[in-house]
């Protein structure tokens, strides 16, 4: 059977300009992830990465940590399959919606790096919203488009696969939630309730043959945890 390793971003920039820049936690994760997939042995036969900044710094970053323990790492590849869905156009879709039921919603959304929890609580009540269809916005990916987007681009690593391979993907925790939701049948609502808690740079594997693919590990933090350092488990 082969190996597919979903690996989420590094921590990015929260509450900053740019969220799609790692912070320097972020990059200390990557780093930490890379040495410990070397030092398991992991030898990759592909790896691909979503087109987004975090995506494909967080794989550049584990990769050269890799190769410098003494272990070969593959050339990146990008598949924008595998981007995050549109998180700003939910947020811009149904923001609105919450004002008759909460009305500082817009101040705790525009400010979420000081209303963190409260952010969270937000943004999974529109999330919920989204993936059941309760918004009307014509420019806004659907819920069944995002997965839709997602699983195609599963497939086409499967069909470019051999048996035995070894590939990581880097990608985002909506991502890794829609690919749950496909590989294990789970509910949008179940799959997102585990998406709040996928830590960053966290592993995930899937097991394959062929197009039958099976869910193995979810959410393994051992990369950080072996070093003793909790500043390294975040979730945004």
């Amino acid at each position: 059977m082969g190996n597919l390793y979903l690996i989420r971003h590094g921590q990015a920039s929260f509450g900053a300009e740019d969220y799609d820049v790692l912070s320097a936690t972020g990059a200390r994760q990557s780093h930490a992830l890379g040495q410990y997939l070397a030092q398991l042995g992991v030898r990759l036969d592909r790896c691909l990465a979503g087109s987004l900044r975090r995506q494909q710094d967080t794989a550049r970053l584990a990769l050269q940590a890799m190769q410098a323990d003494g272990c070969p790492a593959p050339v990146i590849e990008t598949d924008p399959a595998f981007n995050e869905f549109d998180a700003d156009g939910v947020v811009r879709a149904l923001a609105p919606g919450l004002l008759v039921d909460e009305p500082n919603a817009l101040h705790i959304l525009r400010n979420g790096a000081q209303h963190r929890s409260e952010f969270q609580r937000l943004f999974a009540l529109m999330v919920q919203r989204w993936h059941d269809g309760q918004h009307h916005s014509e420019g806004l990916e659907s819920w069944e488009a995002f997965t839709g987007r997602v699983e195609a681009g599963l497939q086409r690593v499967l069909d470019q696969a051999a048996s035995g391979d070894n590939i990581a993907i880097f990608t985002s925790g909506g991502t890794i939630a829609a690919l749950l939701h496909l590989v294990t049948r789970i509910t949008p609502s179940q799959a997102f309730a585990l998406n709040w808690q996928i830590i960053n740079t966290s592993l995930s594997q899937l097991k394959f043959r062929g197009r039958d693919v099976s869910l193995a590990t979810f959410n393994s933090q051992a990369h950080v945890q072996l070093l003793k350092a909790p500043e390294l488990i975040t979730y945004r």
